[in-house]
């Protein structure tokens, strides 16, 4: 449970307490409505007061929107619906006094508002609002003379049917919907911790084990493949000059270009700040370095918007798979090589490492 502050929360926190205070909402109306009727069940039995059936009725059908309109207009949502939560074992233990223990009530009772408490705020929260329950049941009972009654009857029975059967699949279905939610979060959060945020290429993380798995494939299958190194050639000074938001659009524009020519075989990766790899499944030396140039082609015509006098261009350095490669660092080393050496000759130019 988290502690109340007297700092307003910022607009995502409050989007998400807002969203907590919503889904208890609906559970809270679900449950405290067939519960209803489990404890109509026992006071029609025991002739209850007027004044009984209408704080039953409420709690549960008055107190719900009430909740929630008092934690959604609260400083702090998410607090304000722990304490609803907190109200709602203290309120569930009033009525197990009144029903004297009536066993298949009460039982459902106990069971149910324990199980959301877990669900909501794992053991912990569940402990403390146990406690508010028997404290509660206790005091109750004590103001009631010490009444016990459990034997339960059938049409007391059937009038917990609801409750029975409704809540634990409305619990079960919340839970099956948050399992989901945090399998999608993980799966984003997965590829985002693989993804470059401004090319959407892969990253170097991705890059290092792709490498390295595409040297394991070649090695067991006898197949071929190609890793193309590109570097832009001048970058500092394209934003020195240019802006930085220049630079980012000519890091996007190379990315575009590796994207036209991947397959699904193939791996395009953003491994440093100007600095791109692209590893080519079944692919040999000339076909790589056919690639390479239309790639180089391809930035070497790009123009852009906001920097018209710009011309950008990049060097290729193209390294294959074959007997002197035998680990993915390098094979790395080949190719960065042969980037060197297109630099060497003038850059906007693709070289390809010796076999």
């Amino acid at each position: 449970m988290t502690a109340t502050t007297d700092r307003p929360l910022d607009p995502a926190s409050a989007s998400e307490h807002l969203r907590f205070v919503r889904r208890i909402y609906r559970m809270r109306t679900l449950g405290l409505g067939v519960g209803f009727f489990a404890v109509a069940g026992v006071l029609y039995e025991d002739g209850a007061p007027w004044w009984l059936w209408a704080v039953l009725f409420a709690n549960g059908y008055l107190w719900p929107p009430l909740a929630y309109l008092l934690a959604s207009r609260s400083g702090d949502p998410e607090y304000a619906e722990y304490r609803n939560l907190v109200i709602d074992s203290a309120m569930g233990g009033v009525w197990i006094a009144v029903m004297q223990f009536d066993v298949v009530p009460s039982a459902l009772l106990a069971v149910m508002l324990s199980a959301d408490k877990i669900g909501v705020g794992g053991w912990r929260f569940f402990a403390r609002t146990g406690l508010t329950l028997v404290a509660t049941c206790l005091s109750t009972w004590a103001i009631l003379g010490f009444p016990f009654s459990p034997d339960s009857s059938m049409p007391v029975i059937l009038s917990s049917l609801p409750f029975m059967l409704v809540y634990p699949l409305a619990i079960s279905s919340a839970a099956y919907g948050l399992a989901r939610k945090v399998v999608r979060q993980n799966k984003q959060l997965a590829h985002i911790s693989r993804t470059d945020p401004l090319t959407g290429l892969q990253n170097r993380l991705h890059w290092d084990d792709s490498a390295t798995a595409t040297m394991t494939h070649c090695a067991r299958a006898g197949k071929d493949a190609a890793l193309v190194l590109i570097d832009v050639d001048r970058f500092k000074e394209i934003n020195d000059y240019h802006g930085h938001l220049i630079g980012d659009a000519v890091l996007r524009r190379v990315a575009d270009s590796l994207h036209a020519i991947t397959r699904l075989t193939d791996t395009a990766s953003r491994i440093g700040g100007d600095e791109f790899a692209l590893i080519l499944m079944d692919t040999g030396r000339d076909d790589a370095a056919a690639i390479a140039e239309r790639v180089r082609k391809s930035i070497e015509d790009a123009r852009f918007d906001e920097a018209p006098a710009l011309r950008c261009t990049v060097s290729i350095g193209v390294a294959s798979t074959g007997p002197k490669t035998i680990s993915a660092a390098m094979w790395m080393r080949h190719a960065d090589a042969a980037l060197y050496r297109a630099k060497q000759l003038g850059r906007n130019a693709v070289a390809v490492a010796a076999e």
